[in-house]
């Protein structure tokens, strides 16, 4: 299995770093093309793969085919491939925004594409990802860019209209999760903790929580319970966190998040 990448930015080079540490493939089994020449060099001296600035080129060598541009640069990308796509070659999307419908229509024809969304915990190999094939995806297909998406993270199978939910609930929650940890880190130092040290505690609080959750496979809610004593600091503390409409601000956030995607 040849894999190749048209854009070799930060997320193709999380999906190539796991791709290589996971021995899903070997360094000479990748490809990779982008606009910009120091990227291509930088790319090519930390992975060993074959890169080119030519996306033609690219796309000759290989089975599967990541498009990693930002959604405004994708069109000018699939204008300057589409006529020599290969029917056999599967698309894996990683472009916000852009529906299968969206692909067909830029390719002029029926492609297989697997459409998905991931998130920037790709670059430590722990990303959540969503993934939608099109009609012409067979199974043995889907099941071959799933290896490539779980080599930086979980995978899991989407109808497409929940893709704008995806965008909200992980696509664009690091940012959320990043703004409770540096709230609490802010609250440690207040309470006299070295600003270093609160940002570990934080942050190993968050990843320790969201483990327990999905390995024990308890409800959150639960969980909560679970840490909240009678008359205890915790409990005194999701009182505040309730008074100050907490759960509700996170539901308003991840729906504008899902309002802005369908737009996109």
């Amino acid at each position: 299995m040849k894999i190749g990448f048209i854009g070799l930015g930060n997320m193709a080079g999380a999906m190539i770093g796991g791709l290589l540490q996971s021995n899903t493939v070997s360094k000479d089994d990748i490809y990779g093309s982008d606009a910009n020449e120091n990227v291509v060099e930088s790319r090519a001296a930390e992975w060993g793969i074959h890169t080119s600035t030519d996306n033609k080129e690219t796309v000759a060598s290989v089975d599967y085919l990541v498009l990693a541009v930002k959604p405004q640069f994708v069109g000018n990308a699939i204008d300057e491939i589409r006529t020599i796509m290969r029917p056999e070659q599967v698309i894996i999307s990683i472009v916000a925004g852009k529906s299968l419908d969206w692909m067909t229509e830029r390719f002029d024809r029926e492609i297989k594409c697997v459409r998905c969304m991931p998130n920037t915990a790709a670059l430590v190999g722990a990303a959540i990802t969503a993934a939608t094939p099109s009609t012409l995806v067979t199974k043995e297909e889907l099941e071959c860019a799933l290896r490539i998406i779980e080599s930086f993270g979980r995978a899991s199978v989407v109808p497409e209209h929940l893709m704008d939910a995806v965008v909200g609930v992980s696509g664009s929650a690091p940012a959320y999760v990043f703004m409770f940890i540096e709230a609490m880190a802010d609250a440690a130092v207040e309470g006299g903790m070295p600003r270093a040290q609160a940002y570990e505690f934080a942050a190993q609080a968050v990843y320790g929580s969201a483990k327990l959750m999905l390995e024990t496979g308890k409800h959150p809610g639960e969980l909560k319970d679970m840490v909240c004593s009678p008359a205890g600091t915790t409990i005194a503390a999701v009182r505040v966190l309730e008074e100050k409409n907490f759960r509700g601000a996170v539901i308003d956030a991840v729906a504008a998040a899902i309002e802005k995607s369908k737009m996109l």
